[in-house]
């Protein structure tokens, strides 16, 4: 007598290979069987028409504060998310010495709502060791991995000089945090050295400028170990500091080939394609082939899509609230806003504020003659591979219109709840053509969906289901990749980064995290805005339709789209 069995799917197993057709018995949150069973079940499910994955493992999430309080991680959860690792990028929560230090660090790099954070956060923990306690006893519908960041380490160890140069007394306490942290059950190391992360302050992260003798010590700590993956984000990730005369993302990527030529232990790194360098990437990649084939374990980590903001009324990046005239209705309800703004007199007054308004406004609220050459309207069928001819500037000239004109009514359209799309990585040559490239390259792996994090301004952690929907069934601009293969991106590839030898795939003893989805149905549904954290503070989610189970340990956490009562996640220790 099985618990579960899942009849008559088209298994998807995450190795890569072709799909079949199968049923799949569960017994005590693993699988026990796939094939044709003929042995009864407490439940059966049937899966004829759709298709049946392992959960997914999403390498590259923020939830270091919501899996305290938010046992389903939504909005990850609404993409098939059942693994999430969290301390990415140098930025967490533990150890803690200055609560309103990484706060603020979170608030800043991540742009995760202070207000949030400081109500729904616990905080009964100062270790990192404590916070892996603290994160285990809290209630959990997903698993949870964690990663110690290197943010925090530097915090709690040199406190208000966690900017300066370590001092052989202060690295001797970091590589023993790190050492206890690993031992403890930490994933992975994480460190960002990217001038573009910076606190709420305009302050750098600490460890940004640390020596790269720093972190060959603390990488060193995880060959001791023997356990965790260390992930970076290079300095020059973004583009921005490729003006450094030596070229900072080339000197980044020759001093991690170097470390990870070092030692095997797993090193990942972020790297996207920027515009004016849209094919920087290619020889990075060549050198990290090498390096592989001469020992290291180095694997760069892509996103599914552009890297971009959300420009609207429900975004912080909504380029008419600098207007005296719209200032004046900005804190009205929705529908009662889009009422005043569809006045002419409103139209024209706030039009007229606007351009000039702007001028203090961050680099991604001012409108210029070049944005608006970037800014493209989502729409209904979320284009997020738009085309240059629907760039607003492109439709301005085309109507004999303003571009300010037709962002002002963009932005009013499904009662102001459209938005516009501004691509600002992961676009060169106006297209998807070199993030194709590097997503069929099988060196690399899926993250970047930044889950629980930019919740102002766009909302990434839905990145999964685009890469099954847009990537394997709906582009039309150019090649698309096999199903098969994008399965296995989005979880065996991660679970065995990770390590996470029970997870990823589907085959008899291993965890029972699986996916039953309606591909012909699966879709993603507008970005919203919802008020649904601690203190009712805003952020954007993405939802989705044609899951129609995702399963945690056998237990159905999301039924079609709803979340259930189960809680069969737990904390998942190197």
């Amino acid at each position: 007598m099985h618990d579960l069995v899942i009849r008559g799917g088209t298994v998807i197993d995450g190795t890569g290979g072709p799909a079949y057709t199968a049923d799949v018995a569960v017994e005590d949150g693993r699988i026990v069987g796939v094939g044709k069973l003929t042995g009864s079940a407490r439940r059966t499910m049937d899966a004829d028409g759709l298709l049946v994955t392992p959960g997914f493992v999403d390498i590259h999430t923020h939830y270091d504060g919501q899996a305290t309080w938010d046992p389903h991680l939504t909005p990850s959860c609404w993409h098939g998310v059942t693994t999430a690792i969290l301390g990415n990028c140098g930025v967490g929560f533990a150890p803690v010495a200055d609560r309103q230090r990484l706060v603020e660090l979170m608030e800043g790099v991540e742009d995760i709502p202070g207000t949030a954070l400081y109500e729904g956060i616990r905080w009964d923990w100062e270790s990192f060791p404590e916070y892996l306690d603290a994160l285990e006893r809290a209630p959990h519908a997903l698993d949870i991995g964690a990663q110690v960041p290197h943010a925090a380490v530097r915090a709690y160890v040199m406190g208000d000089r966690a900017l300066d140069d370590a001092t052989a007394d202060d690295l001797e306490a970091m590589t023993t945090i790190v050492a206890d942290a690993l031992d403890a059950g930490a994933v992975g190391f994480s460190t960002g050295r990217t001038q573009g992360h910076r606190d709420v302050n305009g302050n750098p992260v600490p460890g940004t400028f640390a020596a790269d003798a720093e972190l060959e010590a603390l990488y060193a700590t995880m060959v001791k170990a023997g356990r965790g993956v260390f992930e970076v984000v290079p300095a020059g990730v973004g583009g921005v500091e490729g003006l450094d005369p030596e070229g900072s993302m080339d000197r980044e990527l020759k001093w991690i080939v170097r470390l990870g030529e070092s030692a095997p232990v797993p090193l990942t790194f972020l790297i996207m394609q920027t515009t004016f360098e849209p094919d920087a990437w290619r020889p990075h990649f060549a050198a990290v082939h090498e390096a592989n084939a001469n020992g290291a374990n180095i694997r760069p980590q892509i996103g599914s899509r552009c890297f971009s903001a959300l420009v609207g009324h429900q975004s912080r990046l909504n380029p008419f609230k600098y207007a005296e005239a719209y200032q004046r209705i900005a804190n009205l309800p929705l529908p009662e806003l889009i009422s005043q703004l569809r006045r002419p007199d409103v139209r024209a007054e706030i039009l007229a504020q606007a351009p000039a308004a702007n001028k203090a406004a961050t680099a991604l609220d001012r409108m210029s003659r070049h944005v608006f050459e970037r800014l493209f309207p989502l729409g209904e069928a979320l284009d997020y591979e738009p085309t240059s001819d629907n760039s607003v500037a492109a439709i301005a000239r085309r109507d004999n219109r303003d571009p300010w004109e037709v962002v002002y009514d963009v932005m009013l359209g499904a009662d102001g709840r459209d938005f516009l799309l501004f691509p600002l990585l992961n676009y060169g040559k106006g297209s998807y053509d070199g993030l194709y490239d590097m997503m069929s390259d099988p060196l690399t792996v899926q993250g970047l969906g930044d889950g629980g994090a930019h919740s102002s301004i766009v909302c990434d952690a839905s990145m999964t289901t685009y890469l099954l929907t847009y990537w394997t069934r709906d582009r039309t601009r150019g090649p698309r990749l096999p199903l098969e293969y994008a399965v296995r991106r989005l979880t065996g590839d991660g679970a065995a980064l990770y390590g996470l030898t029970d997870r990823g795939i589907i085959r008899e003893g291993m965890r029972a995290d699986l996916n039953v989805i309606d591909y012909q149905k699966l879709a993603l549904l507008r970005p919203e805005k919802v008020n649904d954290l601690p203190s009712a503070t805003g952020r954007l989610i993405q939802r989705s339709t044609g899951y129609t189970a995702t399963l945690v340990a056998g237990e159905v956490v999301v039924d079609d789209g709803q979340l259930t009562d189960a809680r069969p996640g737990r904390l998942v220790r190197s």
